[in-house]
């Protein structure tokens, strides 16, 4: 891979590590608060998914970089700005319906993204996608079930996932953003065009909603945009300081 642009394709392993790392580390929140046992399990599980695909693609980012950082250094020794997770993720958990909401919402983004980035003819992104499917067929699959659960239940969790749409959708449009990073692996043959994953994600969102009694939001509300550029919300820094505490206080530690 010699003519792939390696800071393109950092960038781009960044993006996948940084966004399941905050988002197994927003489940882990939960362990030992969910609602019923089955469902703490449930999150507990998700999150270590997450983790451990964080933890393969940042170390691929570290080889790729080539600055002697590992998945710990980029993990735990990067300050705000220089994270590229999808603004989604970094979101409060809210109440139950609320994290069920996000990670519904991220699921099918992965599964049909992973679908496609284990074609890629990046040999390590391509064998992290298809064992990664395997994990996120069961989360997307869970919280499927979940939204239909409390979205067509009582009136209470009904409107509770109305206001979880409400008050997640407007960073859901960051998912399928293009920039030259992407253009470039994608021409190269590496990375995944989001833009045609997006009916798929579309029509897999309507379908579960249409069981749950749930509506898709109309096309043109404002989405919120920035977290490739390293511009993300103030809840990343707060997340940031309790992650990264421990690391920051002995260097040496290890995950």
């Amino acid at each position: 891979m010699a003519s792939v642009n390696k800071n393109a394709l950092r960038d781009y392993c960044l993006r996948l590590g940084d966004t399941n790392l905050i988002l197994g580390h927003r489940l882990s929140e939960w362990c030992g608060h969910g609602p019923i046992l089955e469902e703490d399990i449930a999150l507990a599980n998700i999150a270590l998914d997450l983790l451990g695909q964080s933890r393969i693609i940042l170390t691929y980012a570290g080889e790729v970089e080539g600055k002697g950082r590992d998945e710990d250094a980029l993990a735990y020794h990067r300050d705000e700005r220089e994270y590229r997770n999808l603004l989604l993720v970094e979101q409060p958990n809210g109440d139950y319906g609320q994290t069920i909401m996000r990670q519904f919402l991220y699921s099918v983004y992965t599964f049909f993204l992973y679908s496609e980035l284990k074609n890629s003819k990046d040999k390590t992104l391509s064998a992290f996608a298809e064992k990664s499917l395997k994990e996120i067929t069961y989360h997307l699959r869970h919280c499927s079930g979940m939204v239909i659960r409390l979205g067509d239940g009582t009136q209470e969790s009904h409107q509770r996932m109305v206001n979880a749409i409400n008050e997640l959708w407007t960073y859901t449009g960051e998912m399928f953003e293009m920039d030259d990073v992407g253009a470039e692996l994608i021409k190269a043959g590496i990375a995944v065009d989001v833009k045609k994953i997006f009916p798929l994600w579309e029509n897999k969102v309507k379908e579960v909603f249409k069981e749950a009694t749930l509506e898709v939001p109309p096309q043109n509300v404002f989405m919120q945009s920035g977290s490739r550029k390293g511009i993300h919300t103030e809840h990343l820094g707060y997340i940031l300081a309790e992650m990264q505490v421990l690391p920051r206080m002995y260097p040496d530690a290890k995950w």
